[in-house]
């Protein structure tokens, strides 16, 4: 039992880093002059079509109970719902275009308090108290984290507001993958949102993209970020999360918002000051926090 959940927890582990170490490449891919709609196209078009792939091998495995075929209804609802996550990482992507990568993960991270809030209204029932004070701690956090408490400096409002939008658009891909068509199979749910978000980042790309498209991006960023962005993470998070509690799960693929950070320090030269790492621990606190109770209930 115990070497099943420290496998879990090393795969959701691997699958958040992966995530953690995106924002870097996408940012030195920038530095080789490729667009935010070259990156995000690219990793999606590619991402696809990894998954294609990967669920063809995954349907020839030999399974006790085959699972049943899904039906039209649920992949259109998969694919609405994966709108979301191609909004995802235009919205992201444009953000740290005017924003650094530690502040730009730390403004997606505000998805924890959208989706107290977003529960709240779905379920029609009042946070917990224990909800609420995670929120104010993720709050507190962020002011440190951005840094605009201790340093007179302007942040660009774009990167902001994208960084915004990216976080609400991610806090609906997080509701729909815990409850869109979840009787179908991790992995047949990830080709179909995938396509989704595919389809959205097309027709808002593809305007742009027309009128000048660098096709050096599919040669190493594109695959790079397709990799660690829509192909590995899948993998490990619907294999590992299995194996663990939701709680500890959710608290352990919070190690996404260090290792964003320390990856942007090492290879981008990123300067973190004292308060924004005081600031990040202290949403990482929240996490914890928010997810103690459950965690809990599986030691």
């Amino acid at each position: 039992m115990k070497n099943t959940v420290l496998k879990g927890g090393i795969l959701v582990a691997l699958g958040a880093s992966s995530y953690g170490m995106l924002t870097t490449f996408v940012k030195m891919a920038y530095e080789e002059g490729f667009t935010a709609y070259e990156v995000t196209f690219a990793q999606l078009f590619i991402g696809f079509f990894g998954l294609v792939i990967l669920n063809l091998f995954y349907k020839g495995k030999k399974r006790k109970t085959p699972a049943a075929p899904a039906s039209r209804k649920s992949i259109l609802k998969l694919i609405v719902a994966g709108s979301s996550l191609g909004l995802t990482s235009i919205f992201y992507y444009l953000a740290v275009q005017y924003i650094t990568v530690s502040i730009g993960i730390v403004l997606l991270m505000q998805s924890v308090w959208m989706g107290v809030a977003l529960d709240a209204v779905i379920q029609k029932q009042k946070p917990t108290a224990l909800k609420i004070l995670a929120v104010l701690i993720i709050l507190l956090g962020t002011l440190l984290a951005t840094n605009v408490l201790f340093e007179s400096f302007e942040l660009d409002l774009r990167g902001i507001l994208f960084g915004l939008l990216a976080a609400a658009s991610y806090t609906v891909t997080i509701y729909s993958s815990n409850t869109v068509s979840t009787e179908l199979p991790s992995m047949v749910r990830s080709k179909w949102m995938m396509l989704g978000g595919l389809i959205i980042v097309s027709a808002i790309t593809l305007p742009t993209l027309i009128q000048g498209f660098n096709l050096e991006i599919f040669y190493f960023w594109g695959p790079l970020l397709a990799i660690f962005g829509t192909i590995l993470p899948p993998l490990f998070l619907t294999t590992g999360m299995p194996k663990l509690n939701v709680g500890i799960g959710v608290i352990i693929t919070s190690i996404e918002l260090p290792v964003a950070v320390c990856m942007a320090y090492l290879l981008l030269n990123e300067v973190v000051t004292l308060p924004q790492w005081l600031g990040i621990v202290l949403i990482l606190l929240s996490i914890v926090v928010m997810n103690l109770k459950t965690a809990k209930k599986a030691l």
